[in-house]
């Protein structure tokens, strides 16, 4: 009986694993039906939160695309006085250009660097995603974009450059409707014209025309690549600015084009093998920065802020600019690191003001601040013809005795350089040889008072201390400034205002905006009779005393210029047909080794000038119409006649000196004050 109550135990238990096995075997496919079940729900309800956050995005689009245009901010286009072009401000877009016209090596390079896929997917490209992402992963940054040429033209048509999801949910929506609209080629040809290359520049044919001079058809394998390259990052890898790293990135998309299969590994070392350019003096490319950043700035003042495109006509003359600019950079590249010189400037202008070239710098890439005319240094002895016209309208004359001594009394005693004194001296002596002390004791008989207003006459502007050290040009002033009083000791002694700007139109409609007059009254500023006697004075500059390395074999006249312990290296003067300042320096104020106005400025101002010689005719009283009716002469050294001269003779015996009869006289006849 035992026995069989176990047998029936065990069939029990039979029964029961049976039921147990089969409940669990039942148990795992509802499970897998409940999760599947669950998932498709919660897709359902996925796709609709997608559909309805992609409809709700969508609201915008037919706004967005209604609205889209190629409309890009004013533009600003910077002529020289021959018409070139030497700058463009704004987005410049070049010609509208088609993938027929396009070089295939530029279409080539832009597919492999950007989107090899271009012409295989639908807008977006899953695959491009994918592989940017695992590489994202695997770097742990963002090292490869995903976006193709089609999501980038939907962004740069239509929407702004903010990082959102909204953002990028209607760049993909955009990329699928513009894909629908147009063909792969129309869509290639628009984001050629409208991709941004760097330097104010949209579109591939503005950019062949400025970093290559050539229009977009003409560009060479290795230039093409160079352009696709700047799609990364424009500013980086620029050609004008960053030569290296643009060269670079052109071998990485050289070898991209040949991993496409696009061009094989000979064409691209072929490439590579071009012999470089021939090596030319040290320069900076975009030295004419310098001149129309001033350009501009001056703008507003002239028409305000016009909506269109302008194109601004100058007086800038590329040869001297370029003259100016080699001579500078020859100059530091020489003797910049043995002298502790890192910057110069330089201005050239015409004696009626216009200014032909302006170098603000060493180069505008490394810094774009303009040393001509918005730094304010010391100009040295270079300020001391403004002492001494001062001493000339006052009754001195060149030949007026003066005792050149050590100054022993009062708190400031300047030194003559090299403490060299010469005893009883004319005034144009005295200049000649720059001599400190008289021009101190100048300053005392005058006053800084008659100084600072003659520099007001000559157009300077900076604040001017009435101190006897302002004799020595102690006070900061522009390059420019002086550069103004110089043209007005050049012009005979009418007034001068610096200008760069002739004509400005609309390059839409042609509108005509501002028109400098040829002609322009000009107020007489000071006696031509005094005018004359500091030319000549300032000549003997050039010819005997500290000037002498300046000398360009026509007649010349100029002056020298060192700040306190040659912080400040200055060279000033004119022929007539040009005024040229030059300044040299380090922008921290730190001291130059034995650098001095007469030497490297005097080397620039002779190399710049020299080469410019016959470029203008020179002014002569034709060339102005003065205020009063006086006429306008050069004085002896600039008389093309000798009726020129016994027509200036006649001229000064009706011209009565400003203060009395001019009379030779020492300084020990004159009266004084004490500092």
């Amino acid at each position: 009986m035992a026995k069989k109550k176990t047998t029936s135990k065990r069939k029990s238990n039979s029964k029961t694993t049976r039921k147990t096995t089969n409940k669990s075997k039942a148990a795992k496919p509802s499970i897998l039906r409940f999760a599947i079940k669950w998932l498709f729900v919660l897709g359902i309800w996925t796709g609709i939160a997608l559909a309805g956050l992609f409809a709700w995005y969508a609201q915008e689009l037919p706004a967005i695309t209604q609205d889209a245009s190629f409309d890009r901010k004013r533009a600003i286009i910077v002529k020289a006085a021959d018409g070139s072009i030497v700058a463009r401000y704004g987005e410049i877009v070049g010609n509208k250009v088609t993938v027929e016209d396009i070089p295939p090596h530029l279409v080539q390079a832009v597919l492999s660097i950007e989107d090899r896929r271009f012409y295989h997917h639908f807008g977006l490209d899953p695959l491009g995603l994918t592989r940017a992402m695992f590489v994202n992963v695997k770097e742990g940054r963002v090292a490869q974009g995903g976006s193709t040429i089609t999501q980038q033209l939907a962004k740069n048509l239509f929407l702004s450059q903010e990082r959102t999801l909204k953002r990028k949910i209607q760049e993909a929506m955009l990329a699928f409707w513009l894909e629908y609209e147009l063909t792969k080629d129309e869509i290639l040809s628009a984001y050629l014209n409208r991709v941004y290359l760097g330097s104010g520049v949209y579109g591939v044919d503005a950019a062949a025309k400025l970093y290559f001079k050539v229009p977009v058809e003409d560009l060479s394998l290795r230039e093409c690549a160079t352009l696709a390259g700047l799609l990364k990052a424009p500013s980086r890898y620029s050609p004008l600015s960053n030569p290296g790293l643009s060269k670079q990135r052109t071998e990485i998309v050289l070898s991209a084009m040949v991993d496409a299969g696009y061009i094989t590994e000979d064409q691209a070392k072929g490439d590579r093998s071009i012999p470089p350019k021939p090596t030319q003096k040290p320069t900076d490319i975009m030295s004419d920065r310098y001149y129309t950043d001033w350009i501009v700035d001056s703008l507003d003042e002239l028409i305000g802020t016009p909506e269109e495109d302008l194109i601004v006509e100058t007086t800038l003359n590329s040869k001297i600019q370029k003259y100016v600019q080699d001579a500078i950079a020859t100059t530091l590249e020489q003797n910049g690191a043995d002298r502790d010189i890192s910057q110069g400037s330089m201005i050239v202008m015409r004696p009626d003001g216009a200014v032909v070239a302006l170098i603000g710098g060493r180069n505008y890439s490394s810094s774009q601040f303009n040393r001509a005319t918005q730094a304010k240094r010391p100009p040295g002895s270079s300020f001391k013809p403004l002492v001494y016209l001062t001493a000339l309208e006052q009754g001195w004359d060149p030949q007026t005795l003066i005792v050149d001594e050590p100054i022993t009394k009062g708190r400031y005693r300047p030194k003559n350089f090299g403490n060299k004194y010469y005893g009883e001296v004319t005034l144009e002596e005295a200049l000649t040889y720059s001599l400190n002390t008289v021009a101190y004791q100048l300053m005392k008989d005058v006053g800084p008072d008659s100084v600072i207003y003659t520099a007001r006459r000559m157009g300077i502007e900076s604040e001017l201390s009435p101190d006897l050290s302002l004799a020595l040009g102690s006070n900061g002033i522009s390059l420019l400034e002086m550069a103004n009083a110089y043209a007005t000791i050049a012009n005979g002694g009418l007034e001068v205002r610096p200008y760069g700007i002739t004509k400005i139109t609309s390059e839409d409609t042609g509108e005509l905006y501002y028109q400098r007059p040829p002609h322009r009254p000009m107020k007489r500023v000071f006696a031509a009779h005094d005018i004359q006697n500091l030319t000549s004075m300032m000549n003997s500059v050039m010819t005997h005393g500290t000037g002498q390395g300046a000398q360009i074999g026509v007649p010349a006249a100029g002056k020298t210029g060192t700040s306190q312990e040659s912080r400040d290296a200055l060279f000033m003067g004119f022929t007539r047909e040009l005024v040229g300042v030059v300044w040299l320096g380090n922008d921290d104020n730190s001291p130059m080794k034995h650098v001095t106005g007469g030497s490297f400025p005097a080397q620039i101002w002779a190399s710049a000038m020299g080469k410019s010689i016959g470029l203008y005719p020179p002014m002569n009283r034709n060339d102005f119409a003065p205020a009063t009716g006086l006429e306008e002469l050069f004085g002896n050294l600039f008389f093309r006649s000798d009726r020129d001269r016994q027509l200036h003779m006649q001229t000064l015996e009706n011209i009565q000196p400003a203060n009395g009869e001019g009379k030779k006289r020492t300084l020990r006849e004159s009266t004084h004050y004490n500092d």
